[in-house]
């Protein structure tokens, strides 16, 4: 084969290629409202999980029966609240803090999940956090921090956890800060390999500054081929419309920028993360709280400050207005596929029409850069 010939055909491969990217990327935005956990919605469709906490908290997770009781969640037509005790002094021997951790009854796999919040747990030793994971597999199956931290320290970590290899590009499409880019975890906070962590570019994100503002919209989106989260504060003027009005159809691809974006470039998506609960909890100390007490500007011992001082968890609570569950719309998929693909076709067919007037790499190069636009505007992944 000659040199001509050989670059023309790998030319016309990487166009295919991008062309195969711009269906893949413009077929994953549309999904359609499977589940709207608003009010007392909350607790038919999440379970209350009064287990030995894995992070070595000094928390006690009570079951839902005590939960209501006690007053530690309770909901109304448009508000389901979570919080911790903040009247009991707790004896050093015995029980932790109590508190909740609710796990989704559904597991799910490729889906977009959106949480409008208006309050979130703070204070020194909190530990609050929204992720995925399956709670029978740990990072065997993956795991995905939505919105964590710890002490009240801004801003948000969205963070993936998992075992095998899997590595993040340095560079990608995205607004935070890349802490690491490998992914592999262990249980062990202080070895520093802690999974593959973006920082939100907001102090909004996170703690007092989050709550200050009213809160603010979640959203996660997973497919088989990346992982995004957005973050919109609750008066931004960038908040998509869908979002902000629950709507029951929404296009991530018309969301802009996430404050993260794990793509699969380096990590086999289908080996790393299996089927998801939806997991939403508030802990105290522990392996991550406890050891970072200190850093963070809080005196004293995290364990004794949880056990003595119960009025300094008053604001340590959730406060949702919802919690969506969006699912792949299968129709509105098809008919992005089909009109992507016709669009694709009839730039081929313009491509054919016009090279006798300008040439074929002149024609090639401008379908690239097309091509490539579009994709940046689906918000996809360039690999240039």
């Amino acid at each position: 084969m000659s040199t001509s010939s050989s670059t023309v055909s790998r030319k016309r491969l990487f166009f295919s290629v991008l062309l195969a990217m711009l269906v893949r990327s413009a077929t994953a935005g549309p999904y359609t409202l499977h589940q709207n956990n608003v009010g007392s919605s909350f607790l038919s469709n999440f379970a209350w999980q009064n287990i030995t906490d894995p992070t070595n908290g000094r928390v006690e997770y009570v079951d839902k029966a005590t939960a209501l009781q006690e007053n530690l969640t309770y909901a109304s037509d448009d508000t389901f609240i979570m919080r911790a005790d903040y009247t009991t002094t707790l004896s050093a021997d015995g029980p932790g803090r109590k508190s909740n951790r609710i796990m989704s009854t559904a597991r799910y796999n490729t889906h977009v999940a959106v949480f409008d919040i208006r309050h979130m747990p703070q204070g020194c030793a909190t530990w609050p956090a929204i992720w995925e994971t399956n709670p029978n597999e740990g990072t065997s199956g993956g795991e995905v921090d939505i919105l964590e931290g710890v002490n009240d320290v801004e801003p948000d970590s969205v963070t993936l956890h998992t075992t095998g290899t899997c590595t993040m590009p340095s560079s990608r499409n995205q607004l935070g800060t890349s802490l690491s880019d490998n992914c592999s975890s262990s249980d062990t906070i202080e070895d520093g390999n802690n999974g593959c962590a973006v920082d939100a570019p907001y102090t909004s994100s996170y703690g007092p500054t989050f709550n200050n503002y009213g809160g603010g919209y979640y959203a996660l989106e997973r497919t088989a081929e990346y992982i995004r989260v957005w973050f919109w504060s609750r008066n931004d003027t960038g908040v998509p419309s869908e979002v902000s009005s629950g709507s029951s159809d929404i296009n991530t691809s018309e969301w802009g920028t996430p404050i993260a974006f794990f793509p699969d470039t380096d990590c086999d998506f289908s080996k790393e993360f299996t089927s998801h609960n939806i997991i939403i909890d508030l802990t105290f100390c522990g392996n991550w709280a406890g050891a970072a007490f200190s850093s963070a500007g809080c005196s004293g011992n995290c364990t004794d400050y949880v056990n003595n001082n119960p009025s300094a968890f008053e604001n340590a609570y959730w406060d949702f207005a919802a919690a969506r569950i969006y699912l792949p719309s299968s129709n509105t998929s098809s008919n992005t596929n089909s009109k992507t693909s016709d669009a694709a076709a009839k730039l081929a067919v313009s491509s054919s029409a016009l090279s006798p007037l300008f040439g074929h790499s002149f024609l090639e190069q401008a379908a690239m850069l097309i091509a490539g636009g579009l994709l940046v505007l689906a918000g996809g992944f360039m690999p240039f």
